[in-house]
């Protein structure tokens, strides 16, 4: 059975001795759940994989406690620098070249000579990676459903399955981390919490687009069928059919609702608890209102467009 633990001292040592022990405990995150294994342990790595059901060629995220922490794993360039600086602890991951003495599991990266990496926002994941070092963790949840936003979501689905999850309450933000390759020149590999603009402003420069999206993942989340619940999904539908249930936003009021305001920070936090409803509620098919694709919206719609996609 899989422990539920607190964020208090006895449950982070209890979390940090269950990952040195090569189990996989799932963690808080300003984003979403991480679902945390030693990244130096191709055993313990193999055991995300596993009880996620994870295509072996996806390559993981490292979470570390710090930028200084982070240059021990990757080369960290000018641009990168910049970014750390700007945005970690945050919602960015950067996807940087692996230094030949980093330790990580070639499992990690999916034996790509690059390595995703970010500093969570969240005071129990990082007082965790103090402990622990470096921590490979995707989504803590079965591999192409919706990612988890609270502990009870981690244990809808992975319960029995992982040692333990440290509950650290709902994650503020609910998207999973924007990614940037830094491969040399900044390449958007993933929209999420962070938006484009921001990044976009700090560079001085816009970000290149991703290449084709039916190539091999050089980063999270790049599978074109992704966060999907059970029931088919259609996108920006203003008058859903006969049978839909409707996911709503803004004027488009609907059985669950983003944000009846508009506001695109709250419909981010929403999105994977409504979508995790949509699956309580059985709905096998589901209609989802038109989101403005700027800012939040547009990491939204991605997210949307893979729940929608062929599976």
């Amino acid at each position: 059975m899989t422990r539920h633990l607190t964020t208090d001292d006895a449950g982070l040592a209890e979390a940090a001795a269950l990952l040195g022990a090569g189990e996989i405990v799932a963690l808080p995150t300003e984003t979403v759940y991480g679902l945390a294994a030693d990244a130096r342990n191709g055993e313990a790595v193999a055991r995300v994989y596993r009880a996620k059901g994870r295509p072996a060629f996806n390559p993981l995220i490292v979470h570390v406690a710090d930028a200084e922490a982070a240059a021990e794993l990757v080369e960290m360039t000018d641009d990168a620098e910049r970014l750390a600086a700007a945005f970690w602890p945050g919602a960015l991951t950067m996807v940087l070249p692996l230094r030949d003495d980093a330790g990580i599991a070639p499992l990690v990266t999916a034996g790509l000579p690059t390595l995703g990496v970010r500093v969570p926002d969240h005071p129990a994941a990082r007082a965790l990676l103090r402990k622990t070092g470096p921590l490979a963790a995707p989504s803590a949840n079965l591999s192409g459903r919706i990612s988890p936003t609270s502990a009870e979501h981690v244990l809808a689905g992975l319960d029995g399955k992982i040692a333990a999850v440290l509950d650290g309450g709902p994650c503020p933000v609910g998207l999973e981390s924007t990614i940037v390759g830094l491969l040399p020149e900044p390449t958007l590999l993933r929209a999420g919490g962070l938006p484009v603009e921001a990044l976009e402003r700090c560079l001085g420069t816009a970000l290149q687009e991703p290449g084709d999206p039916g190539s091999a993942p050089i980063s999270p989340g790049q599978l074109s069928s992704h966060y999907a619940p059970a029931g088919r999904v259609r996108l920006a539908v203003e008058s859903p059919l006969e049978g839909e249930t409707y996911l709503g936003f803004g004027p488009h009021e609907g059985d669950l609702t983003l944000s009846r305001s508009g506001d695109l920070v709250e419909a981010a936090a929403a999105l994977f608890g409504c979508l995790h409803q949509l699956d309580a509620m059985g709905a096998t098919a589901i209609a989802v209102a038109p989101i403005p694709d700027h800012g939040l919206g547009r990491a939204i719609n991605d997210r949307l467009r893979r729940a929608a996609a062929p599976r």
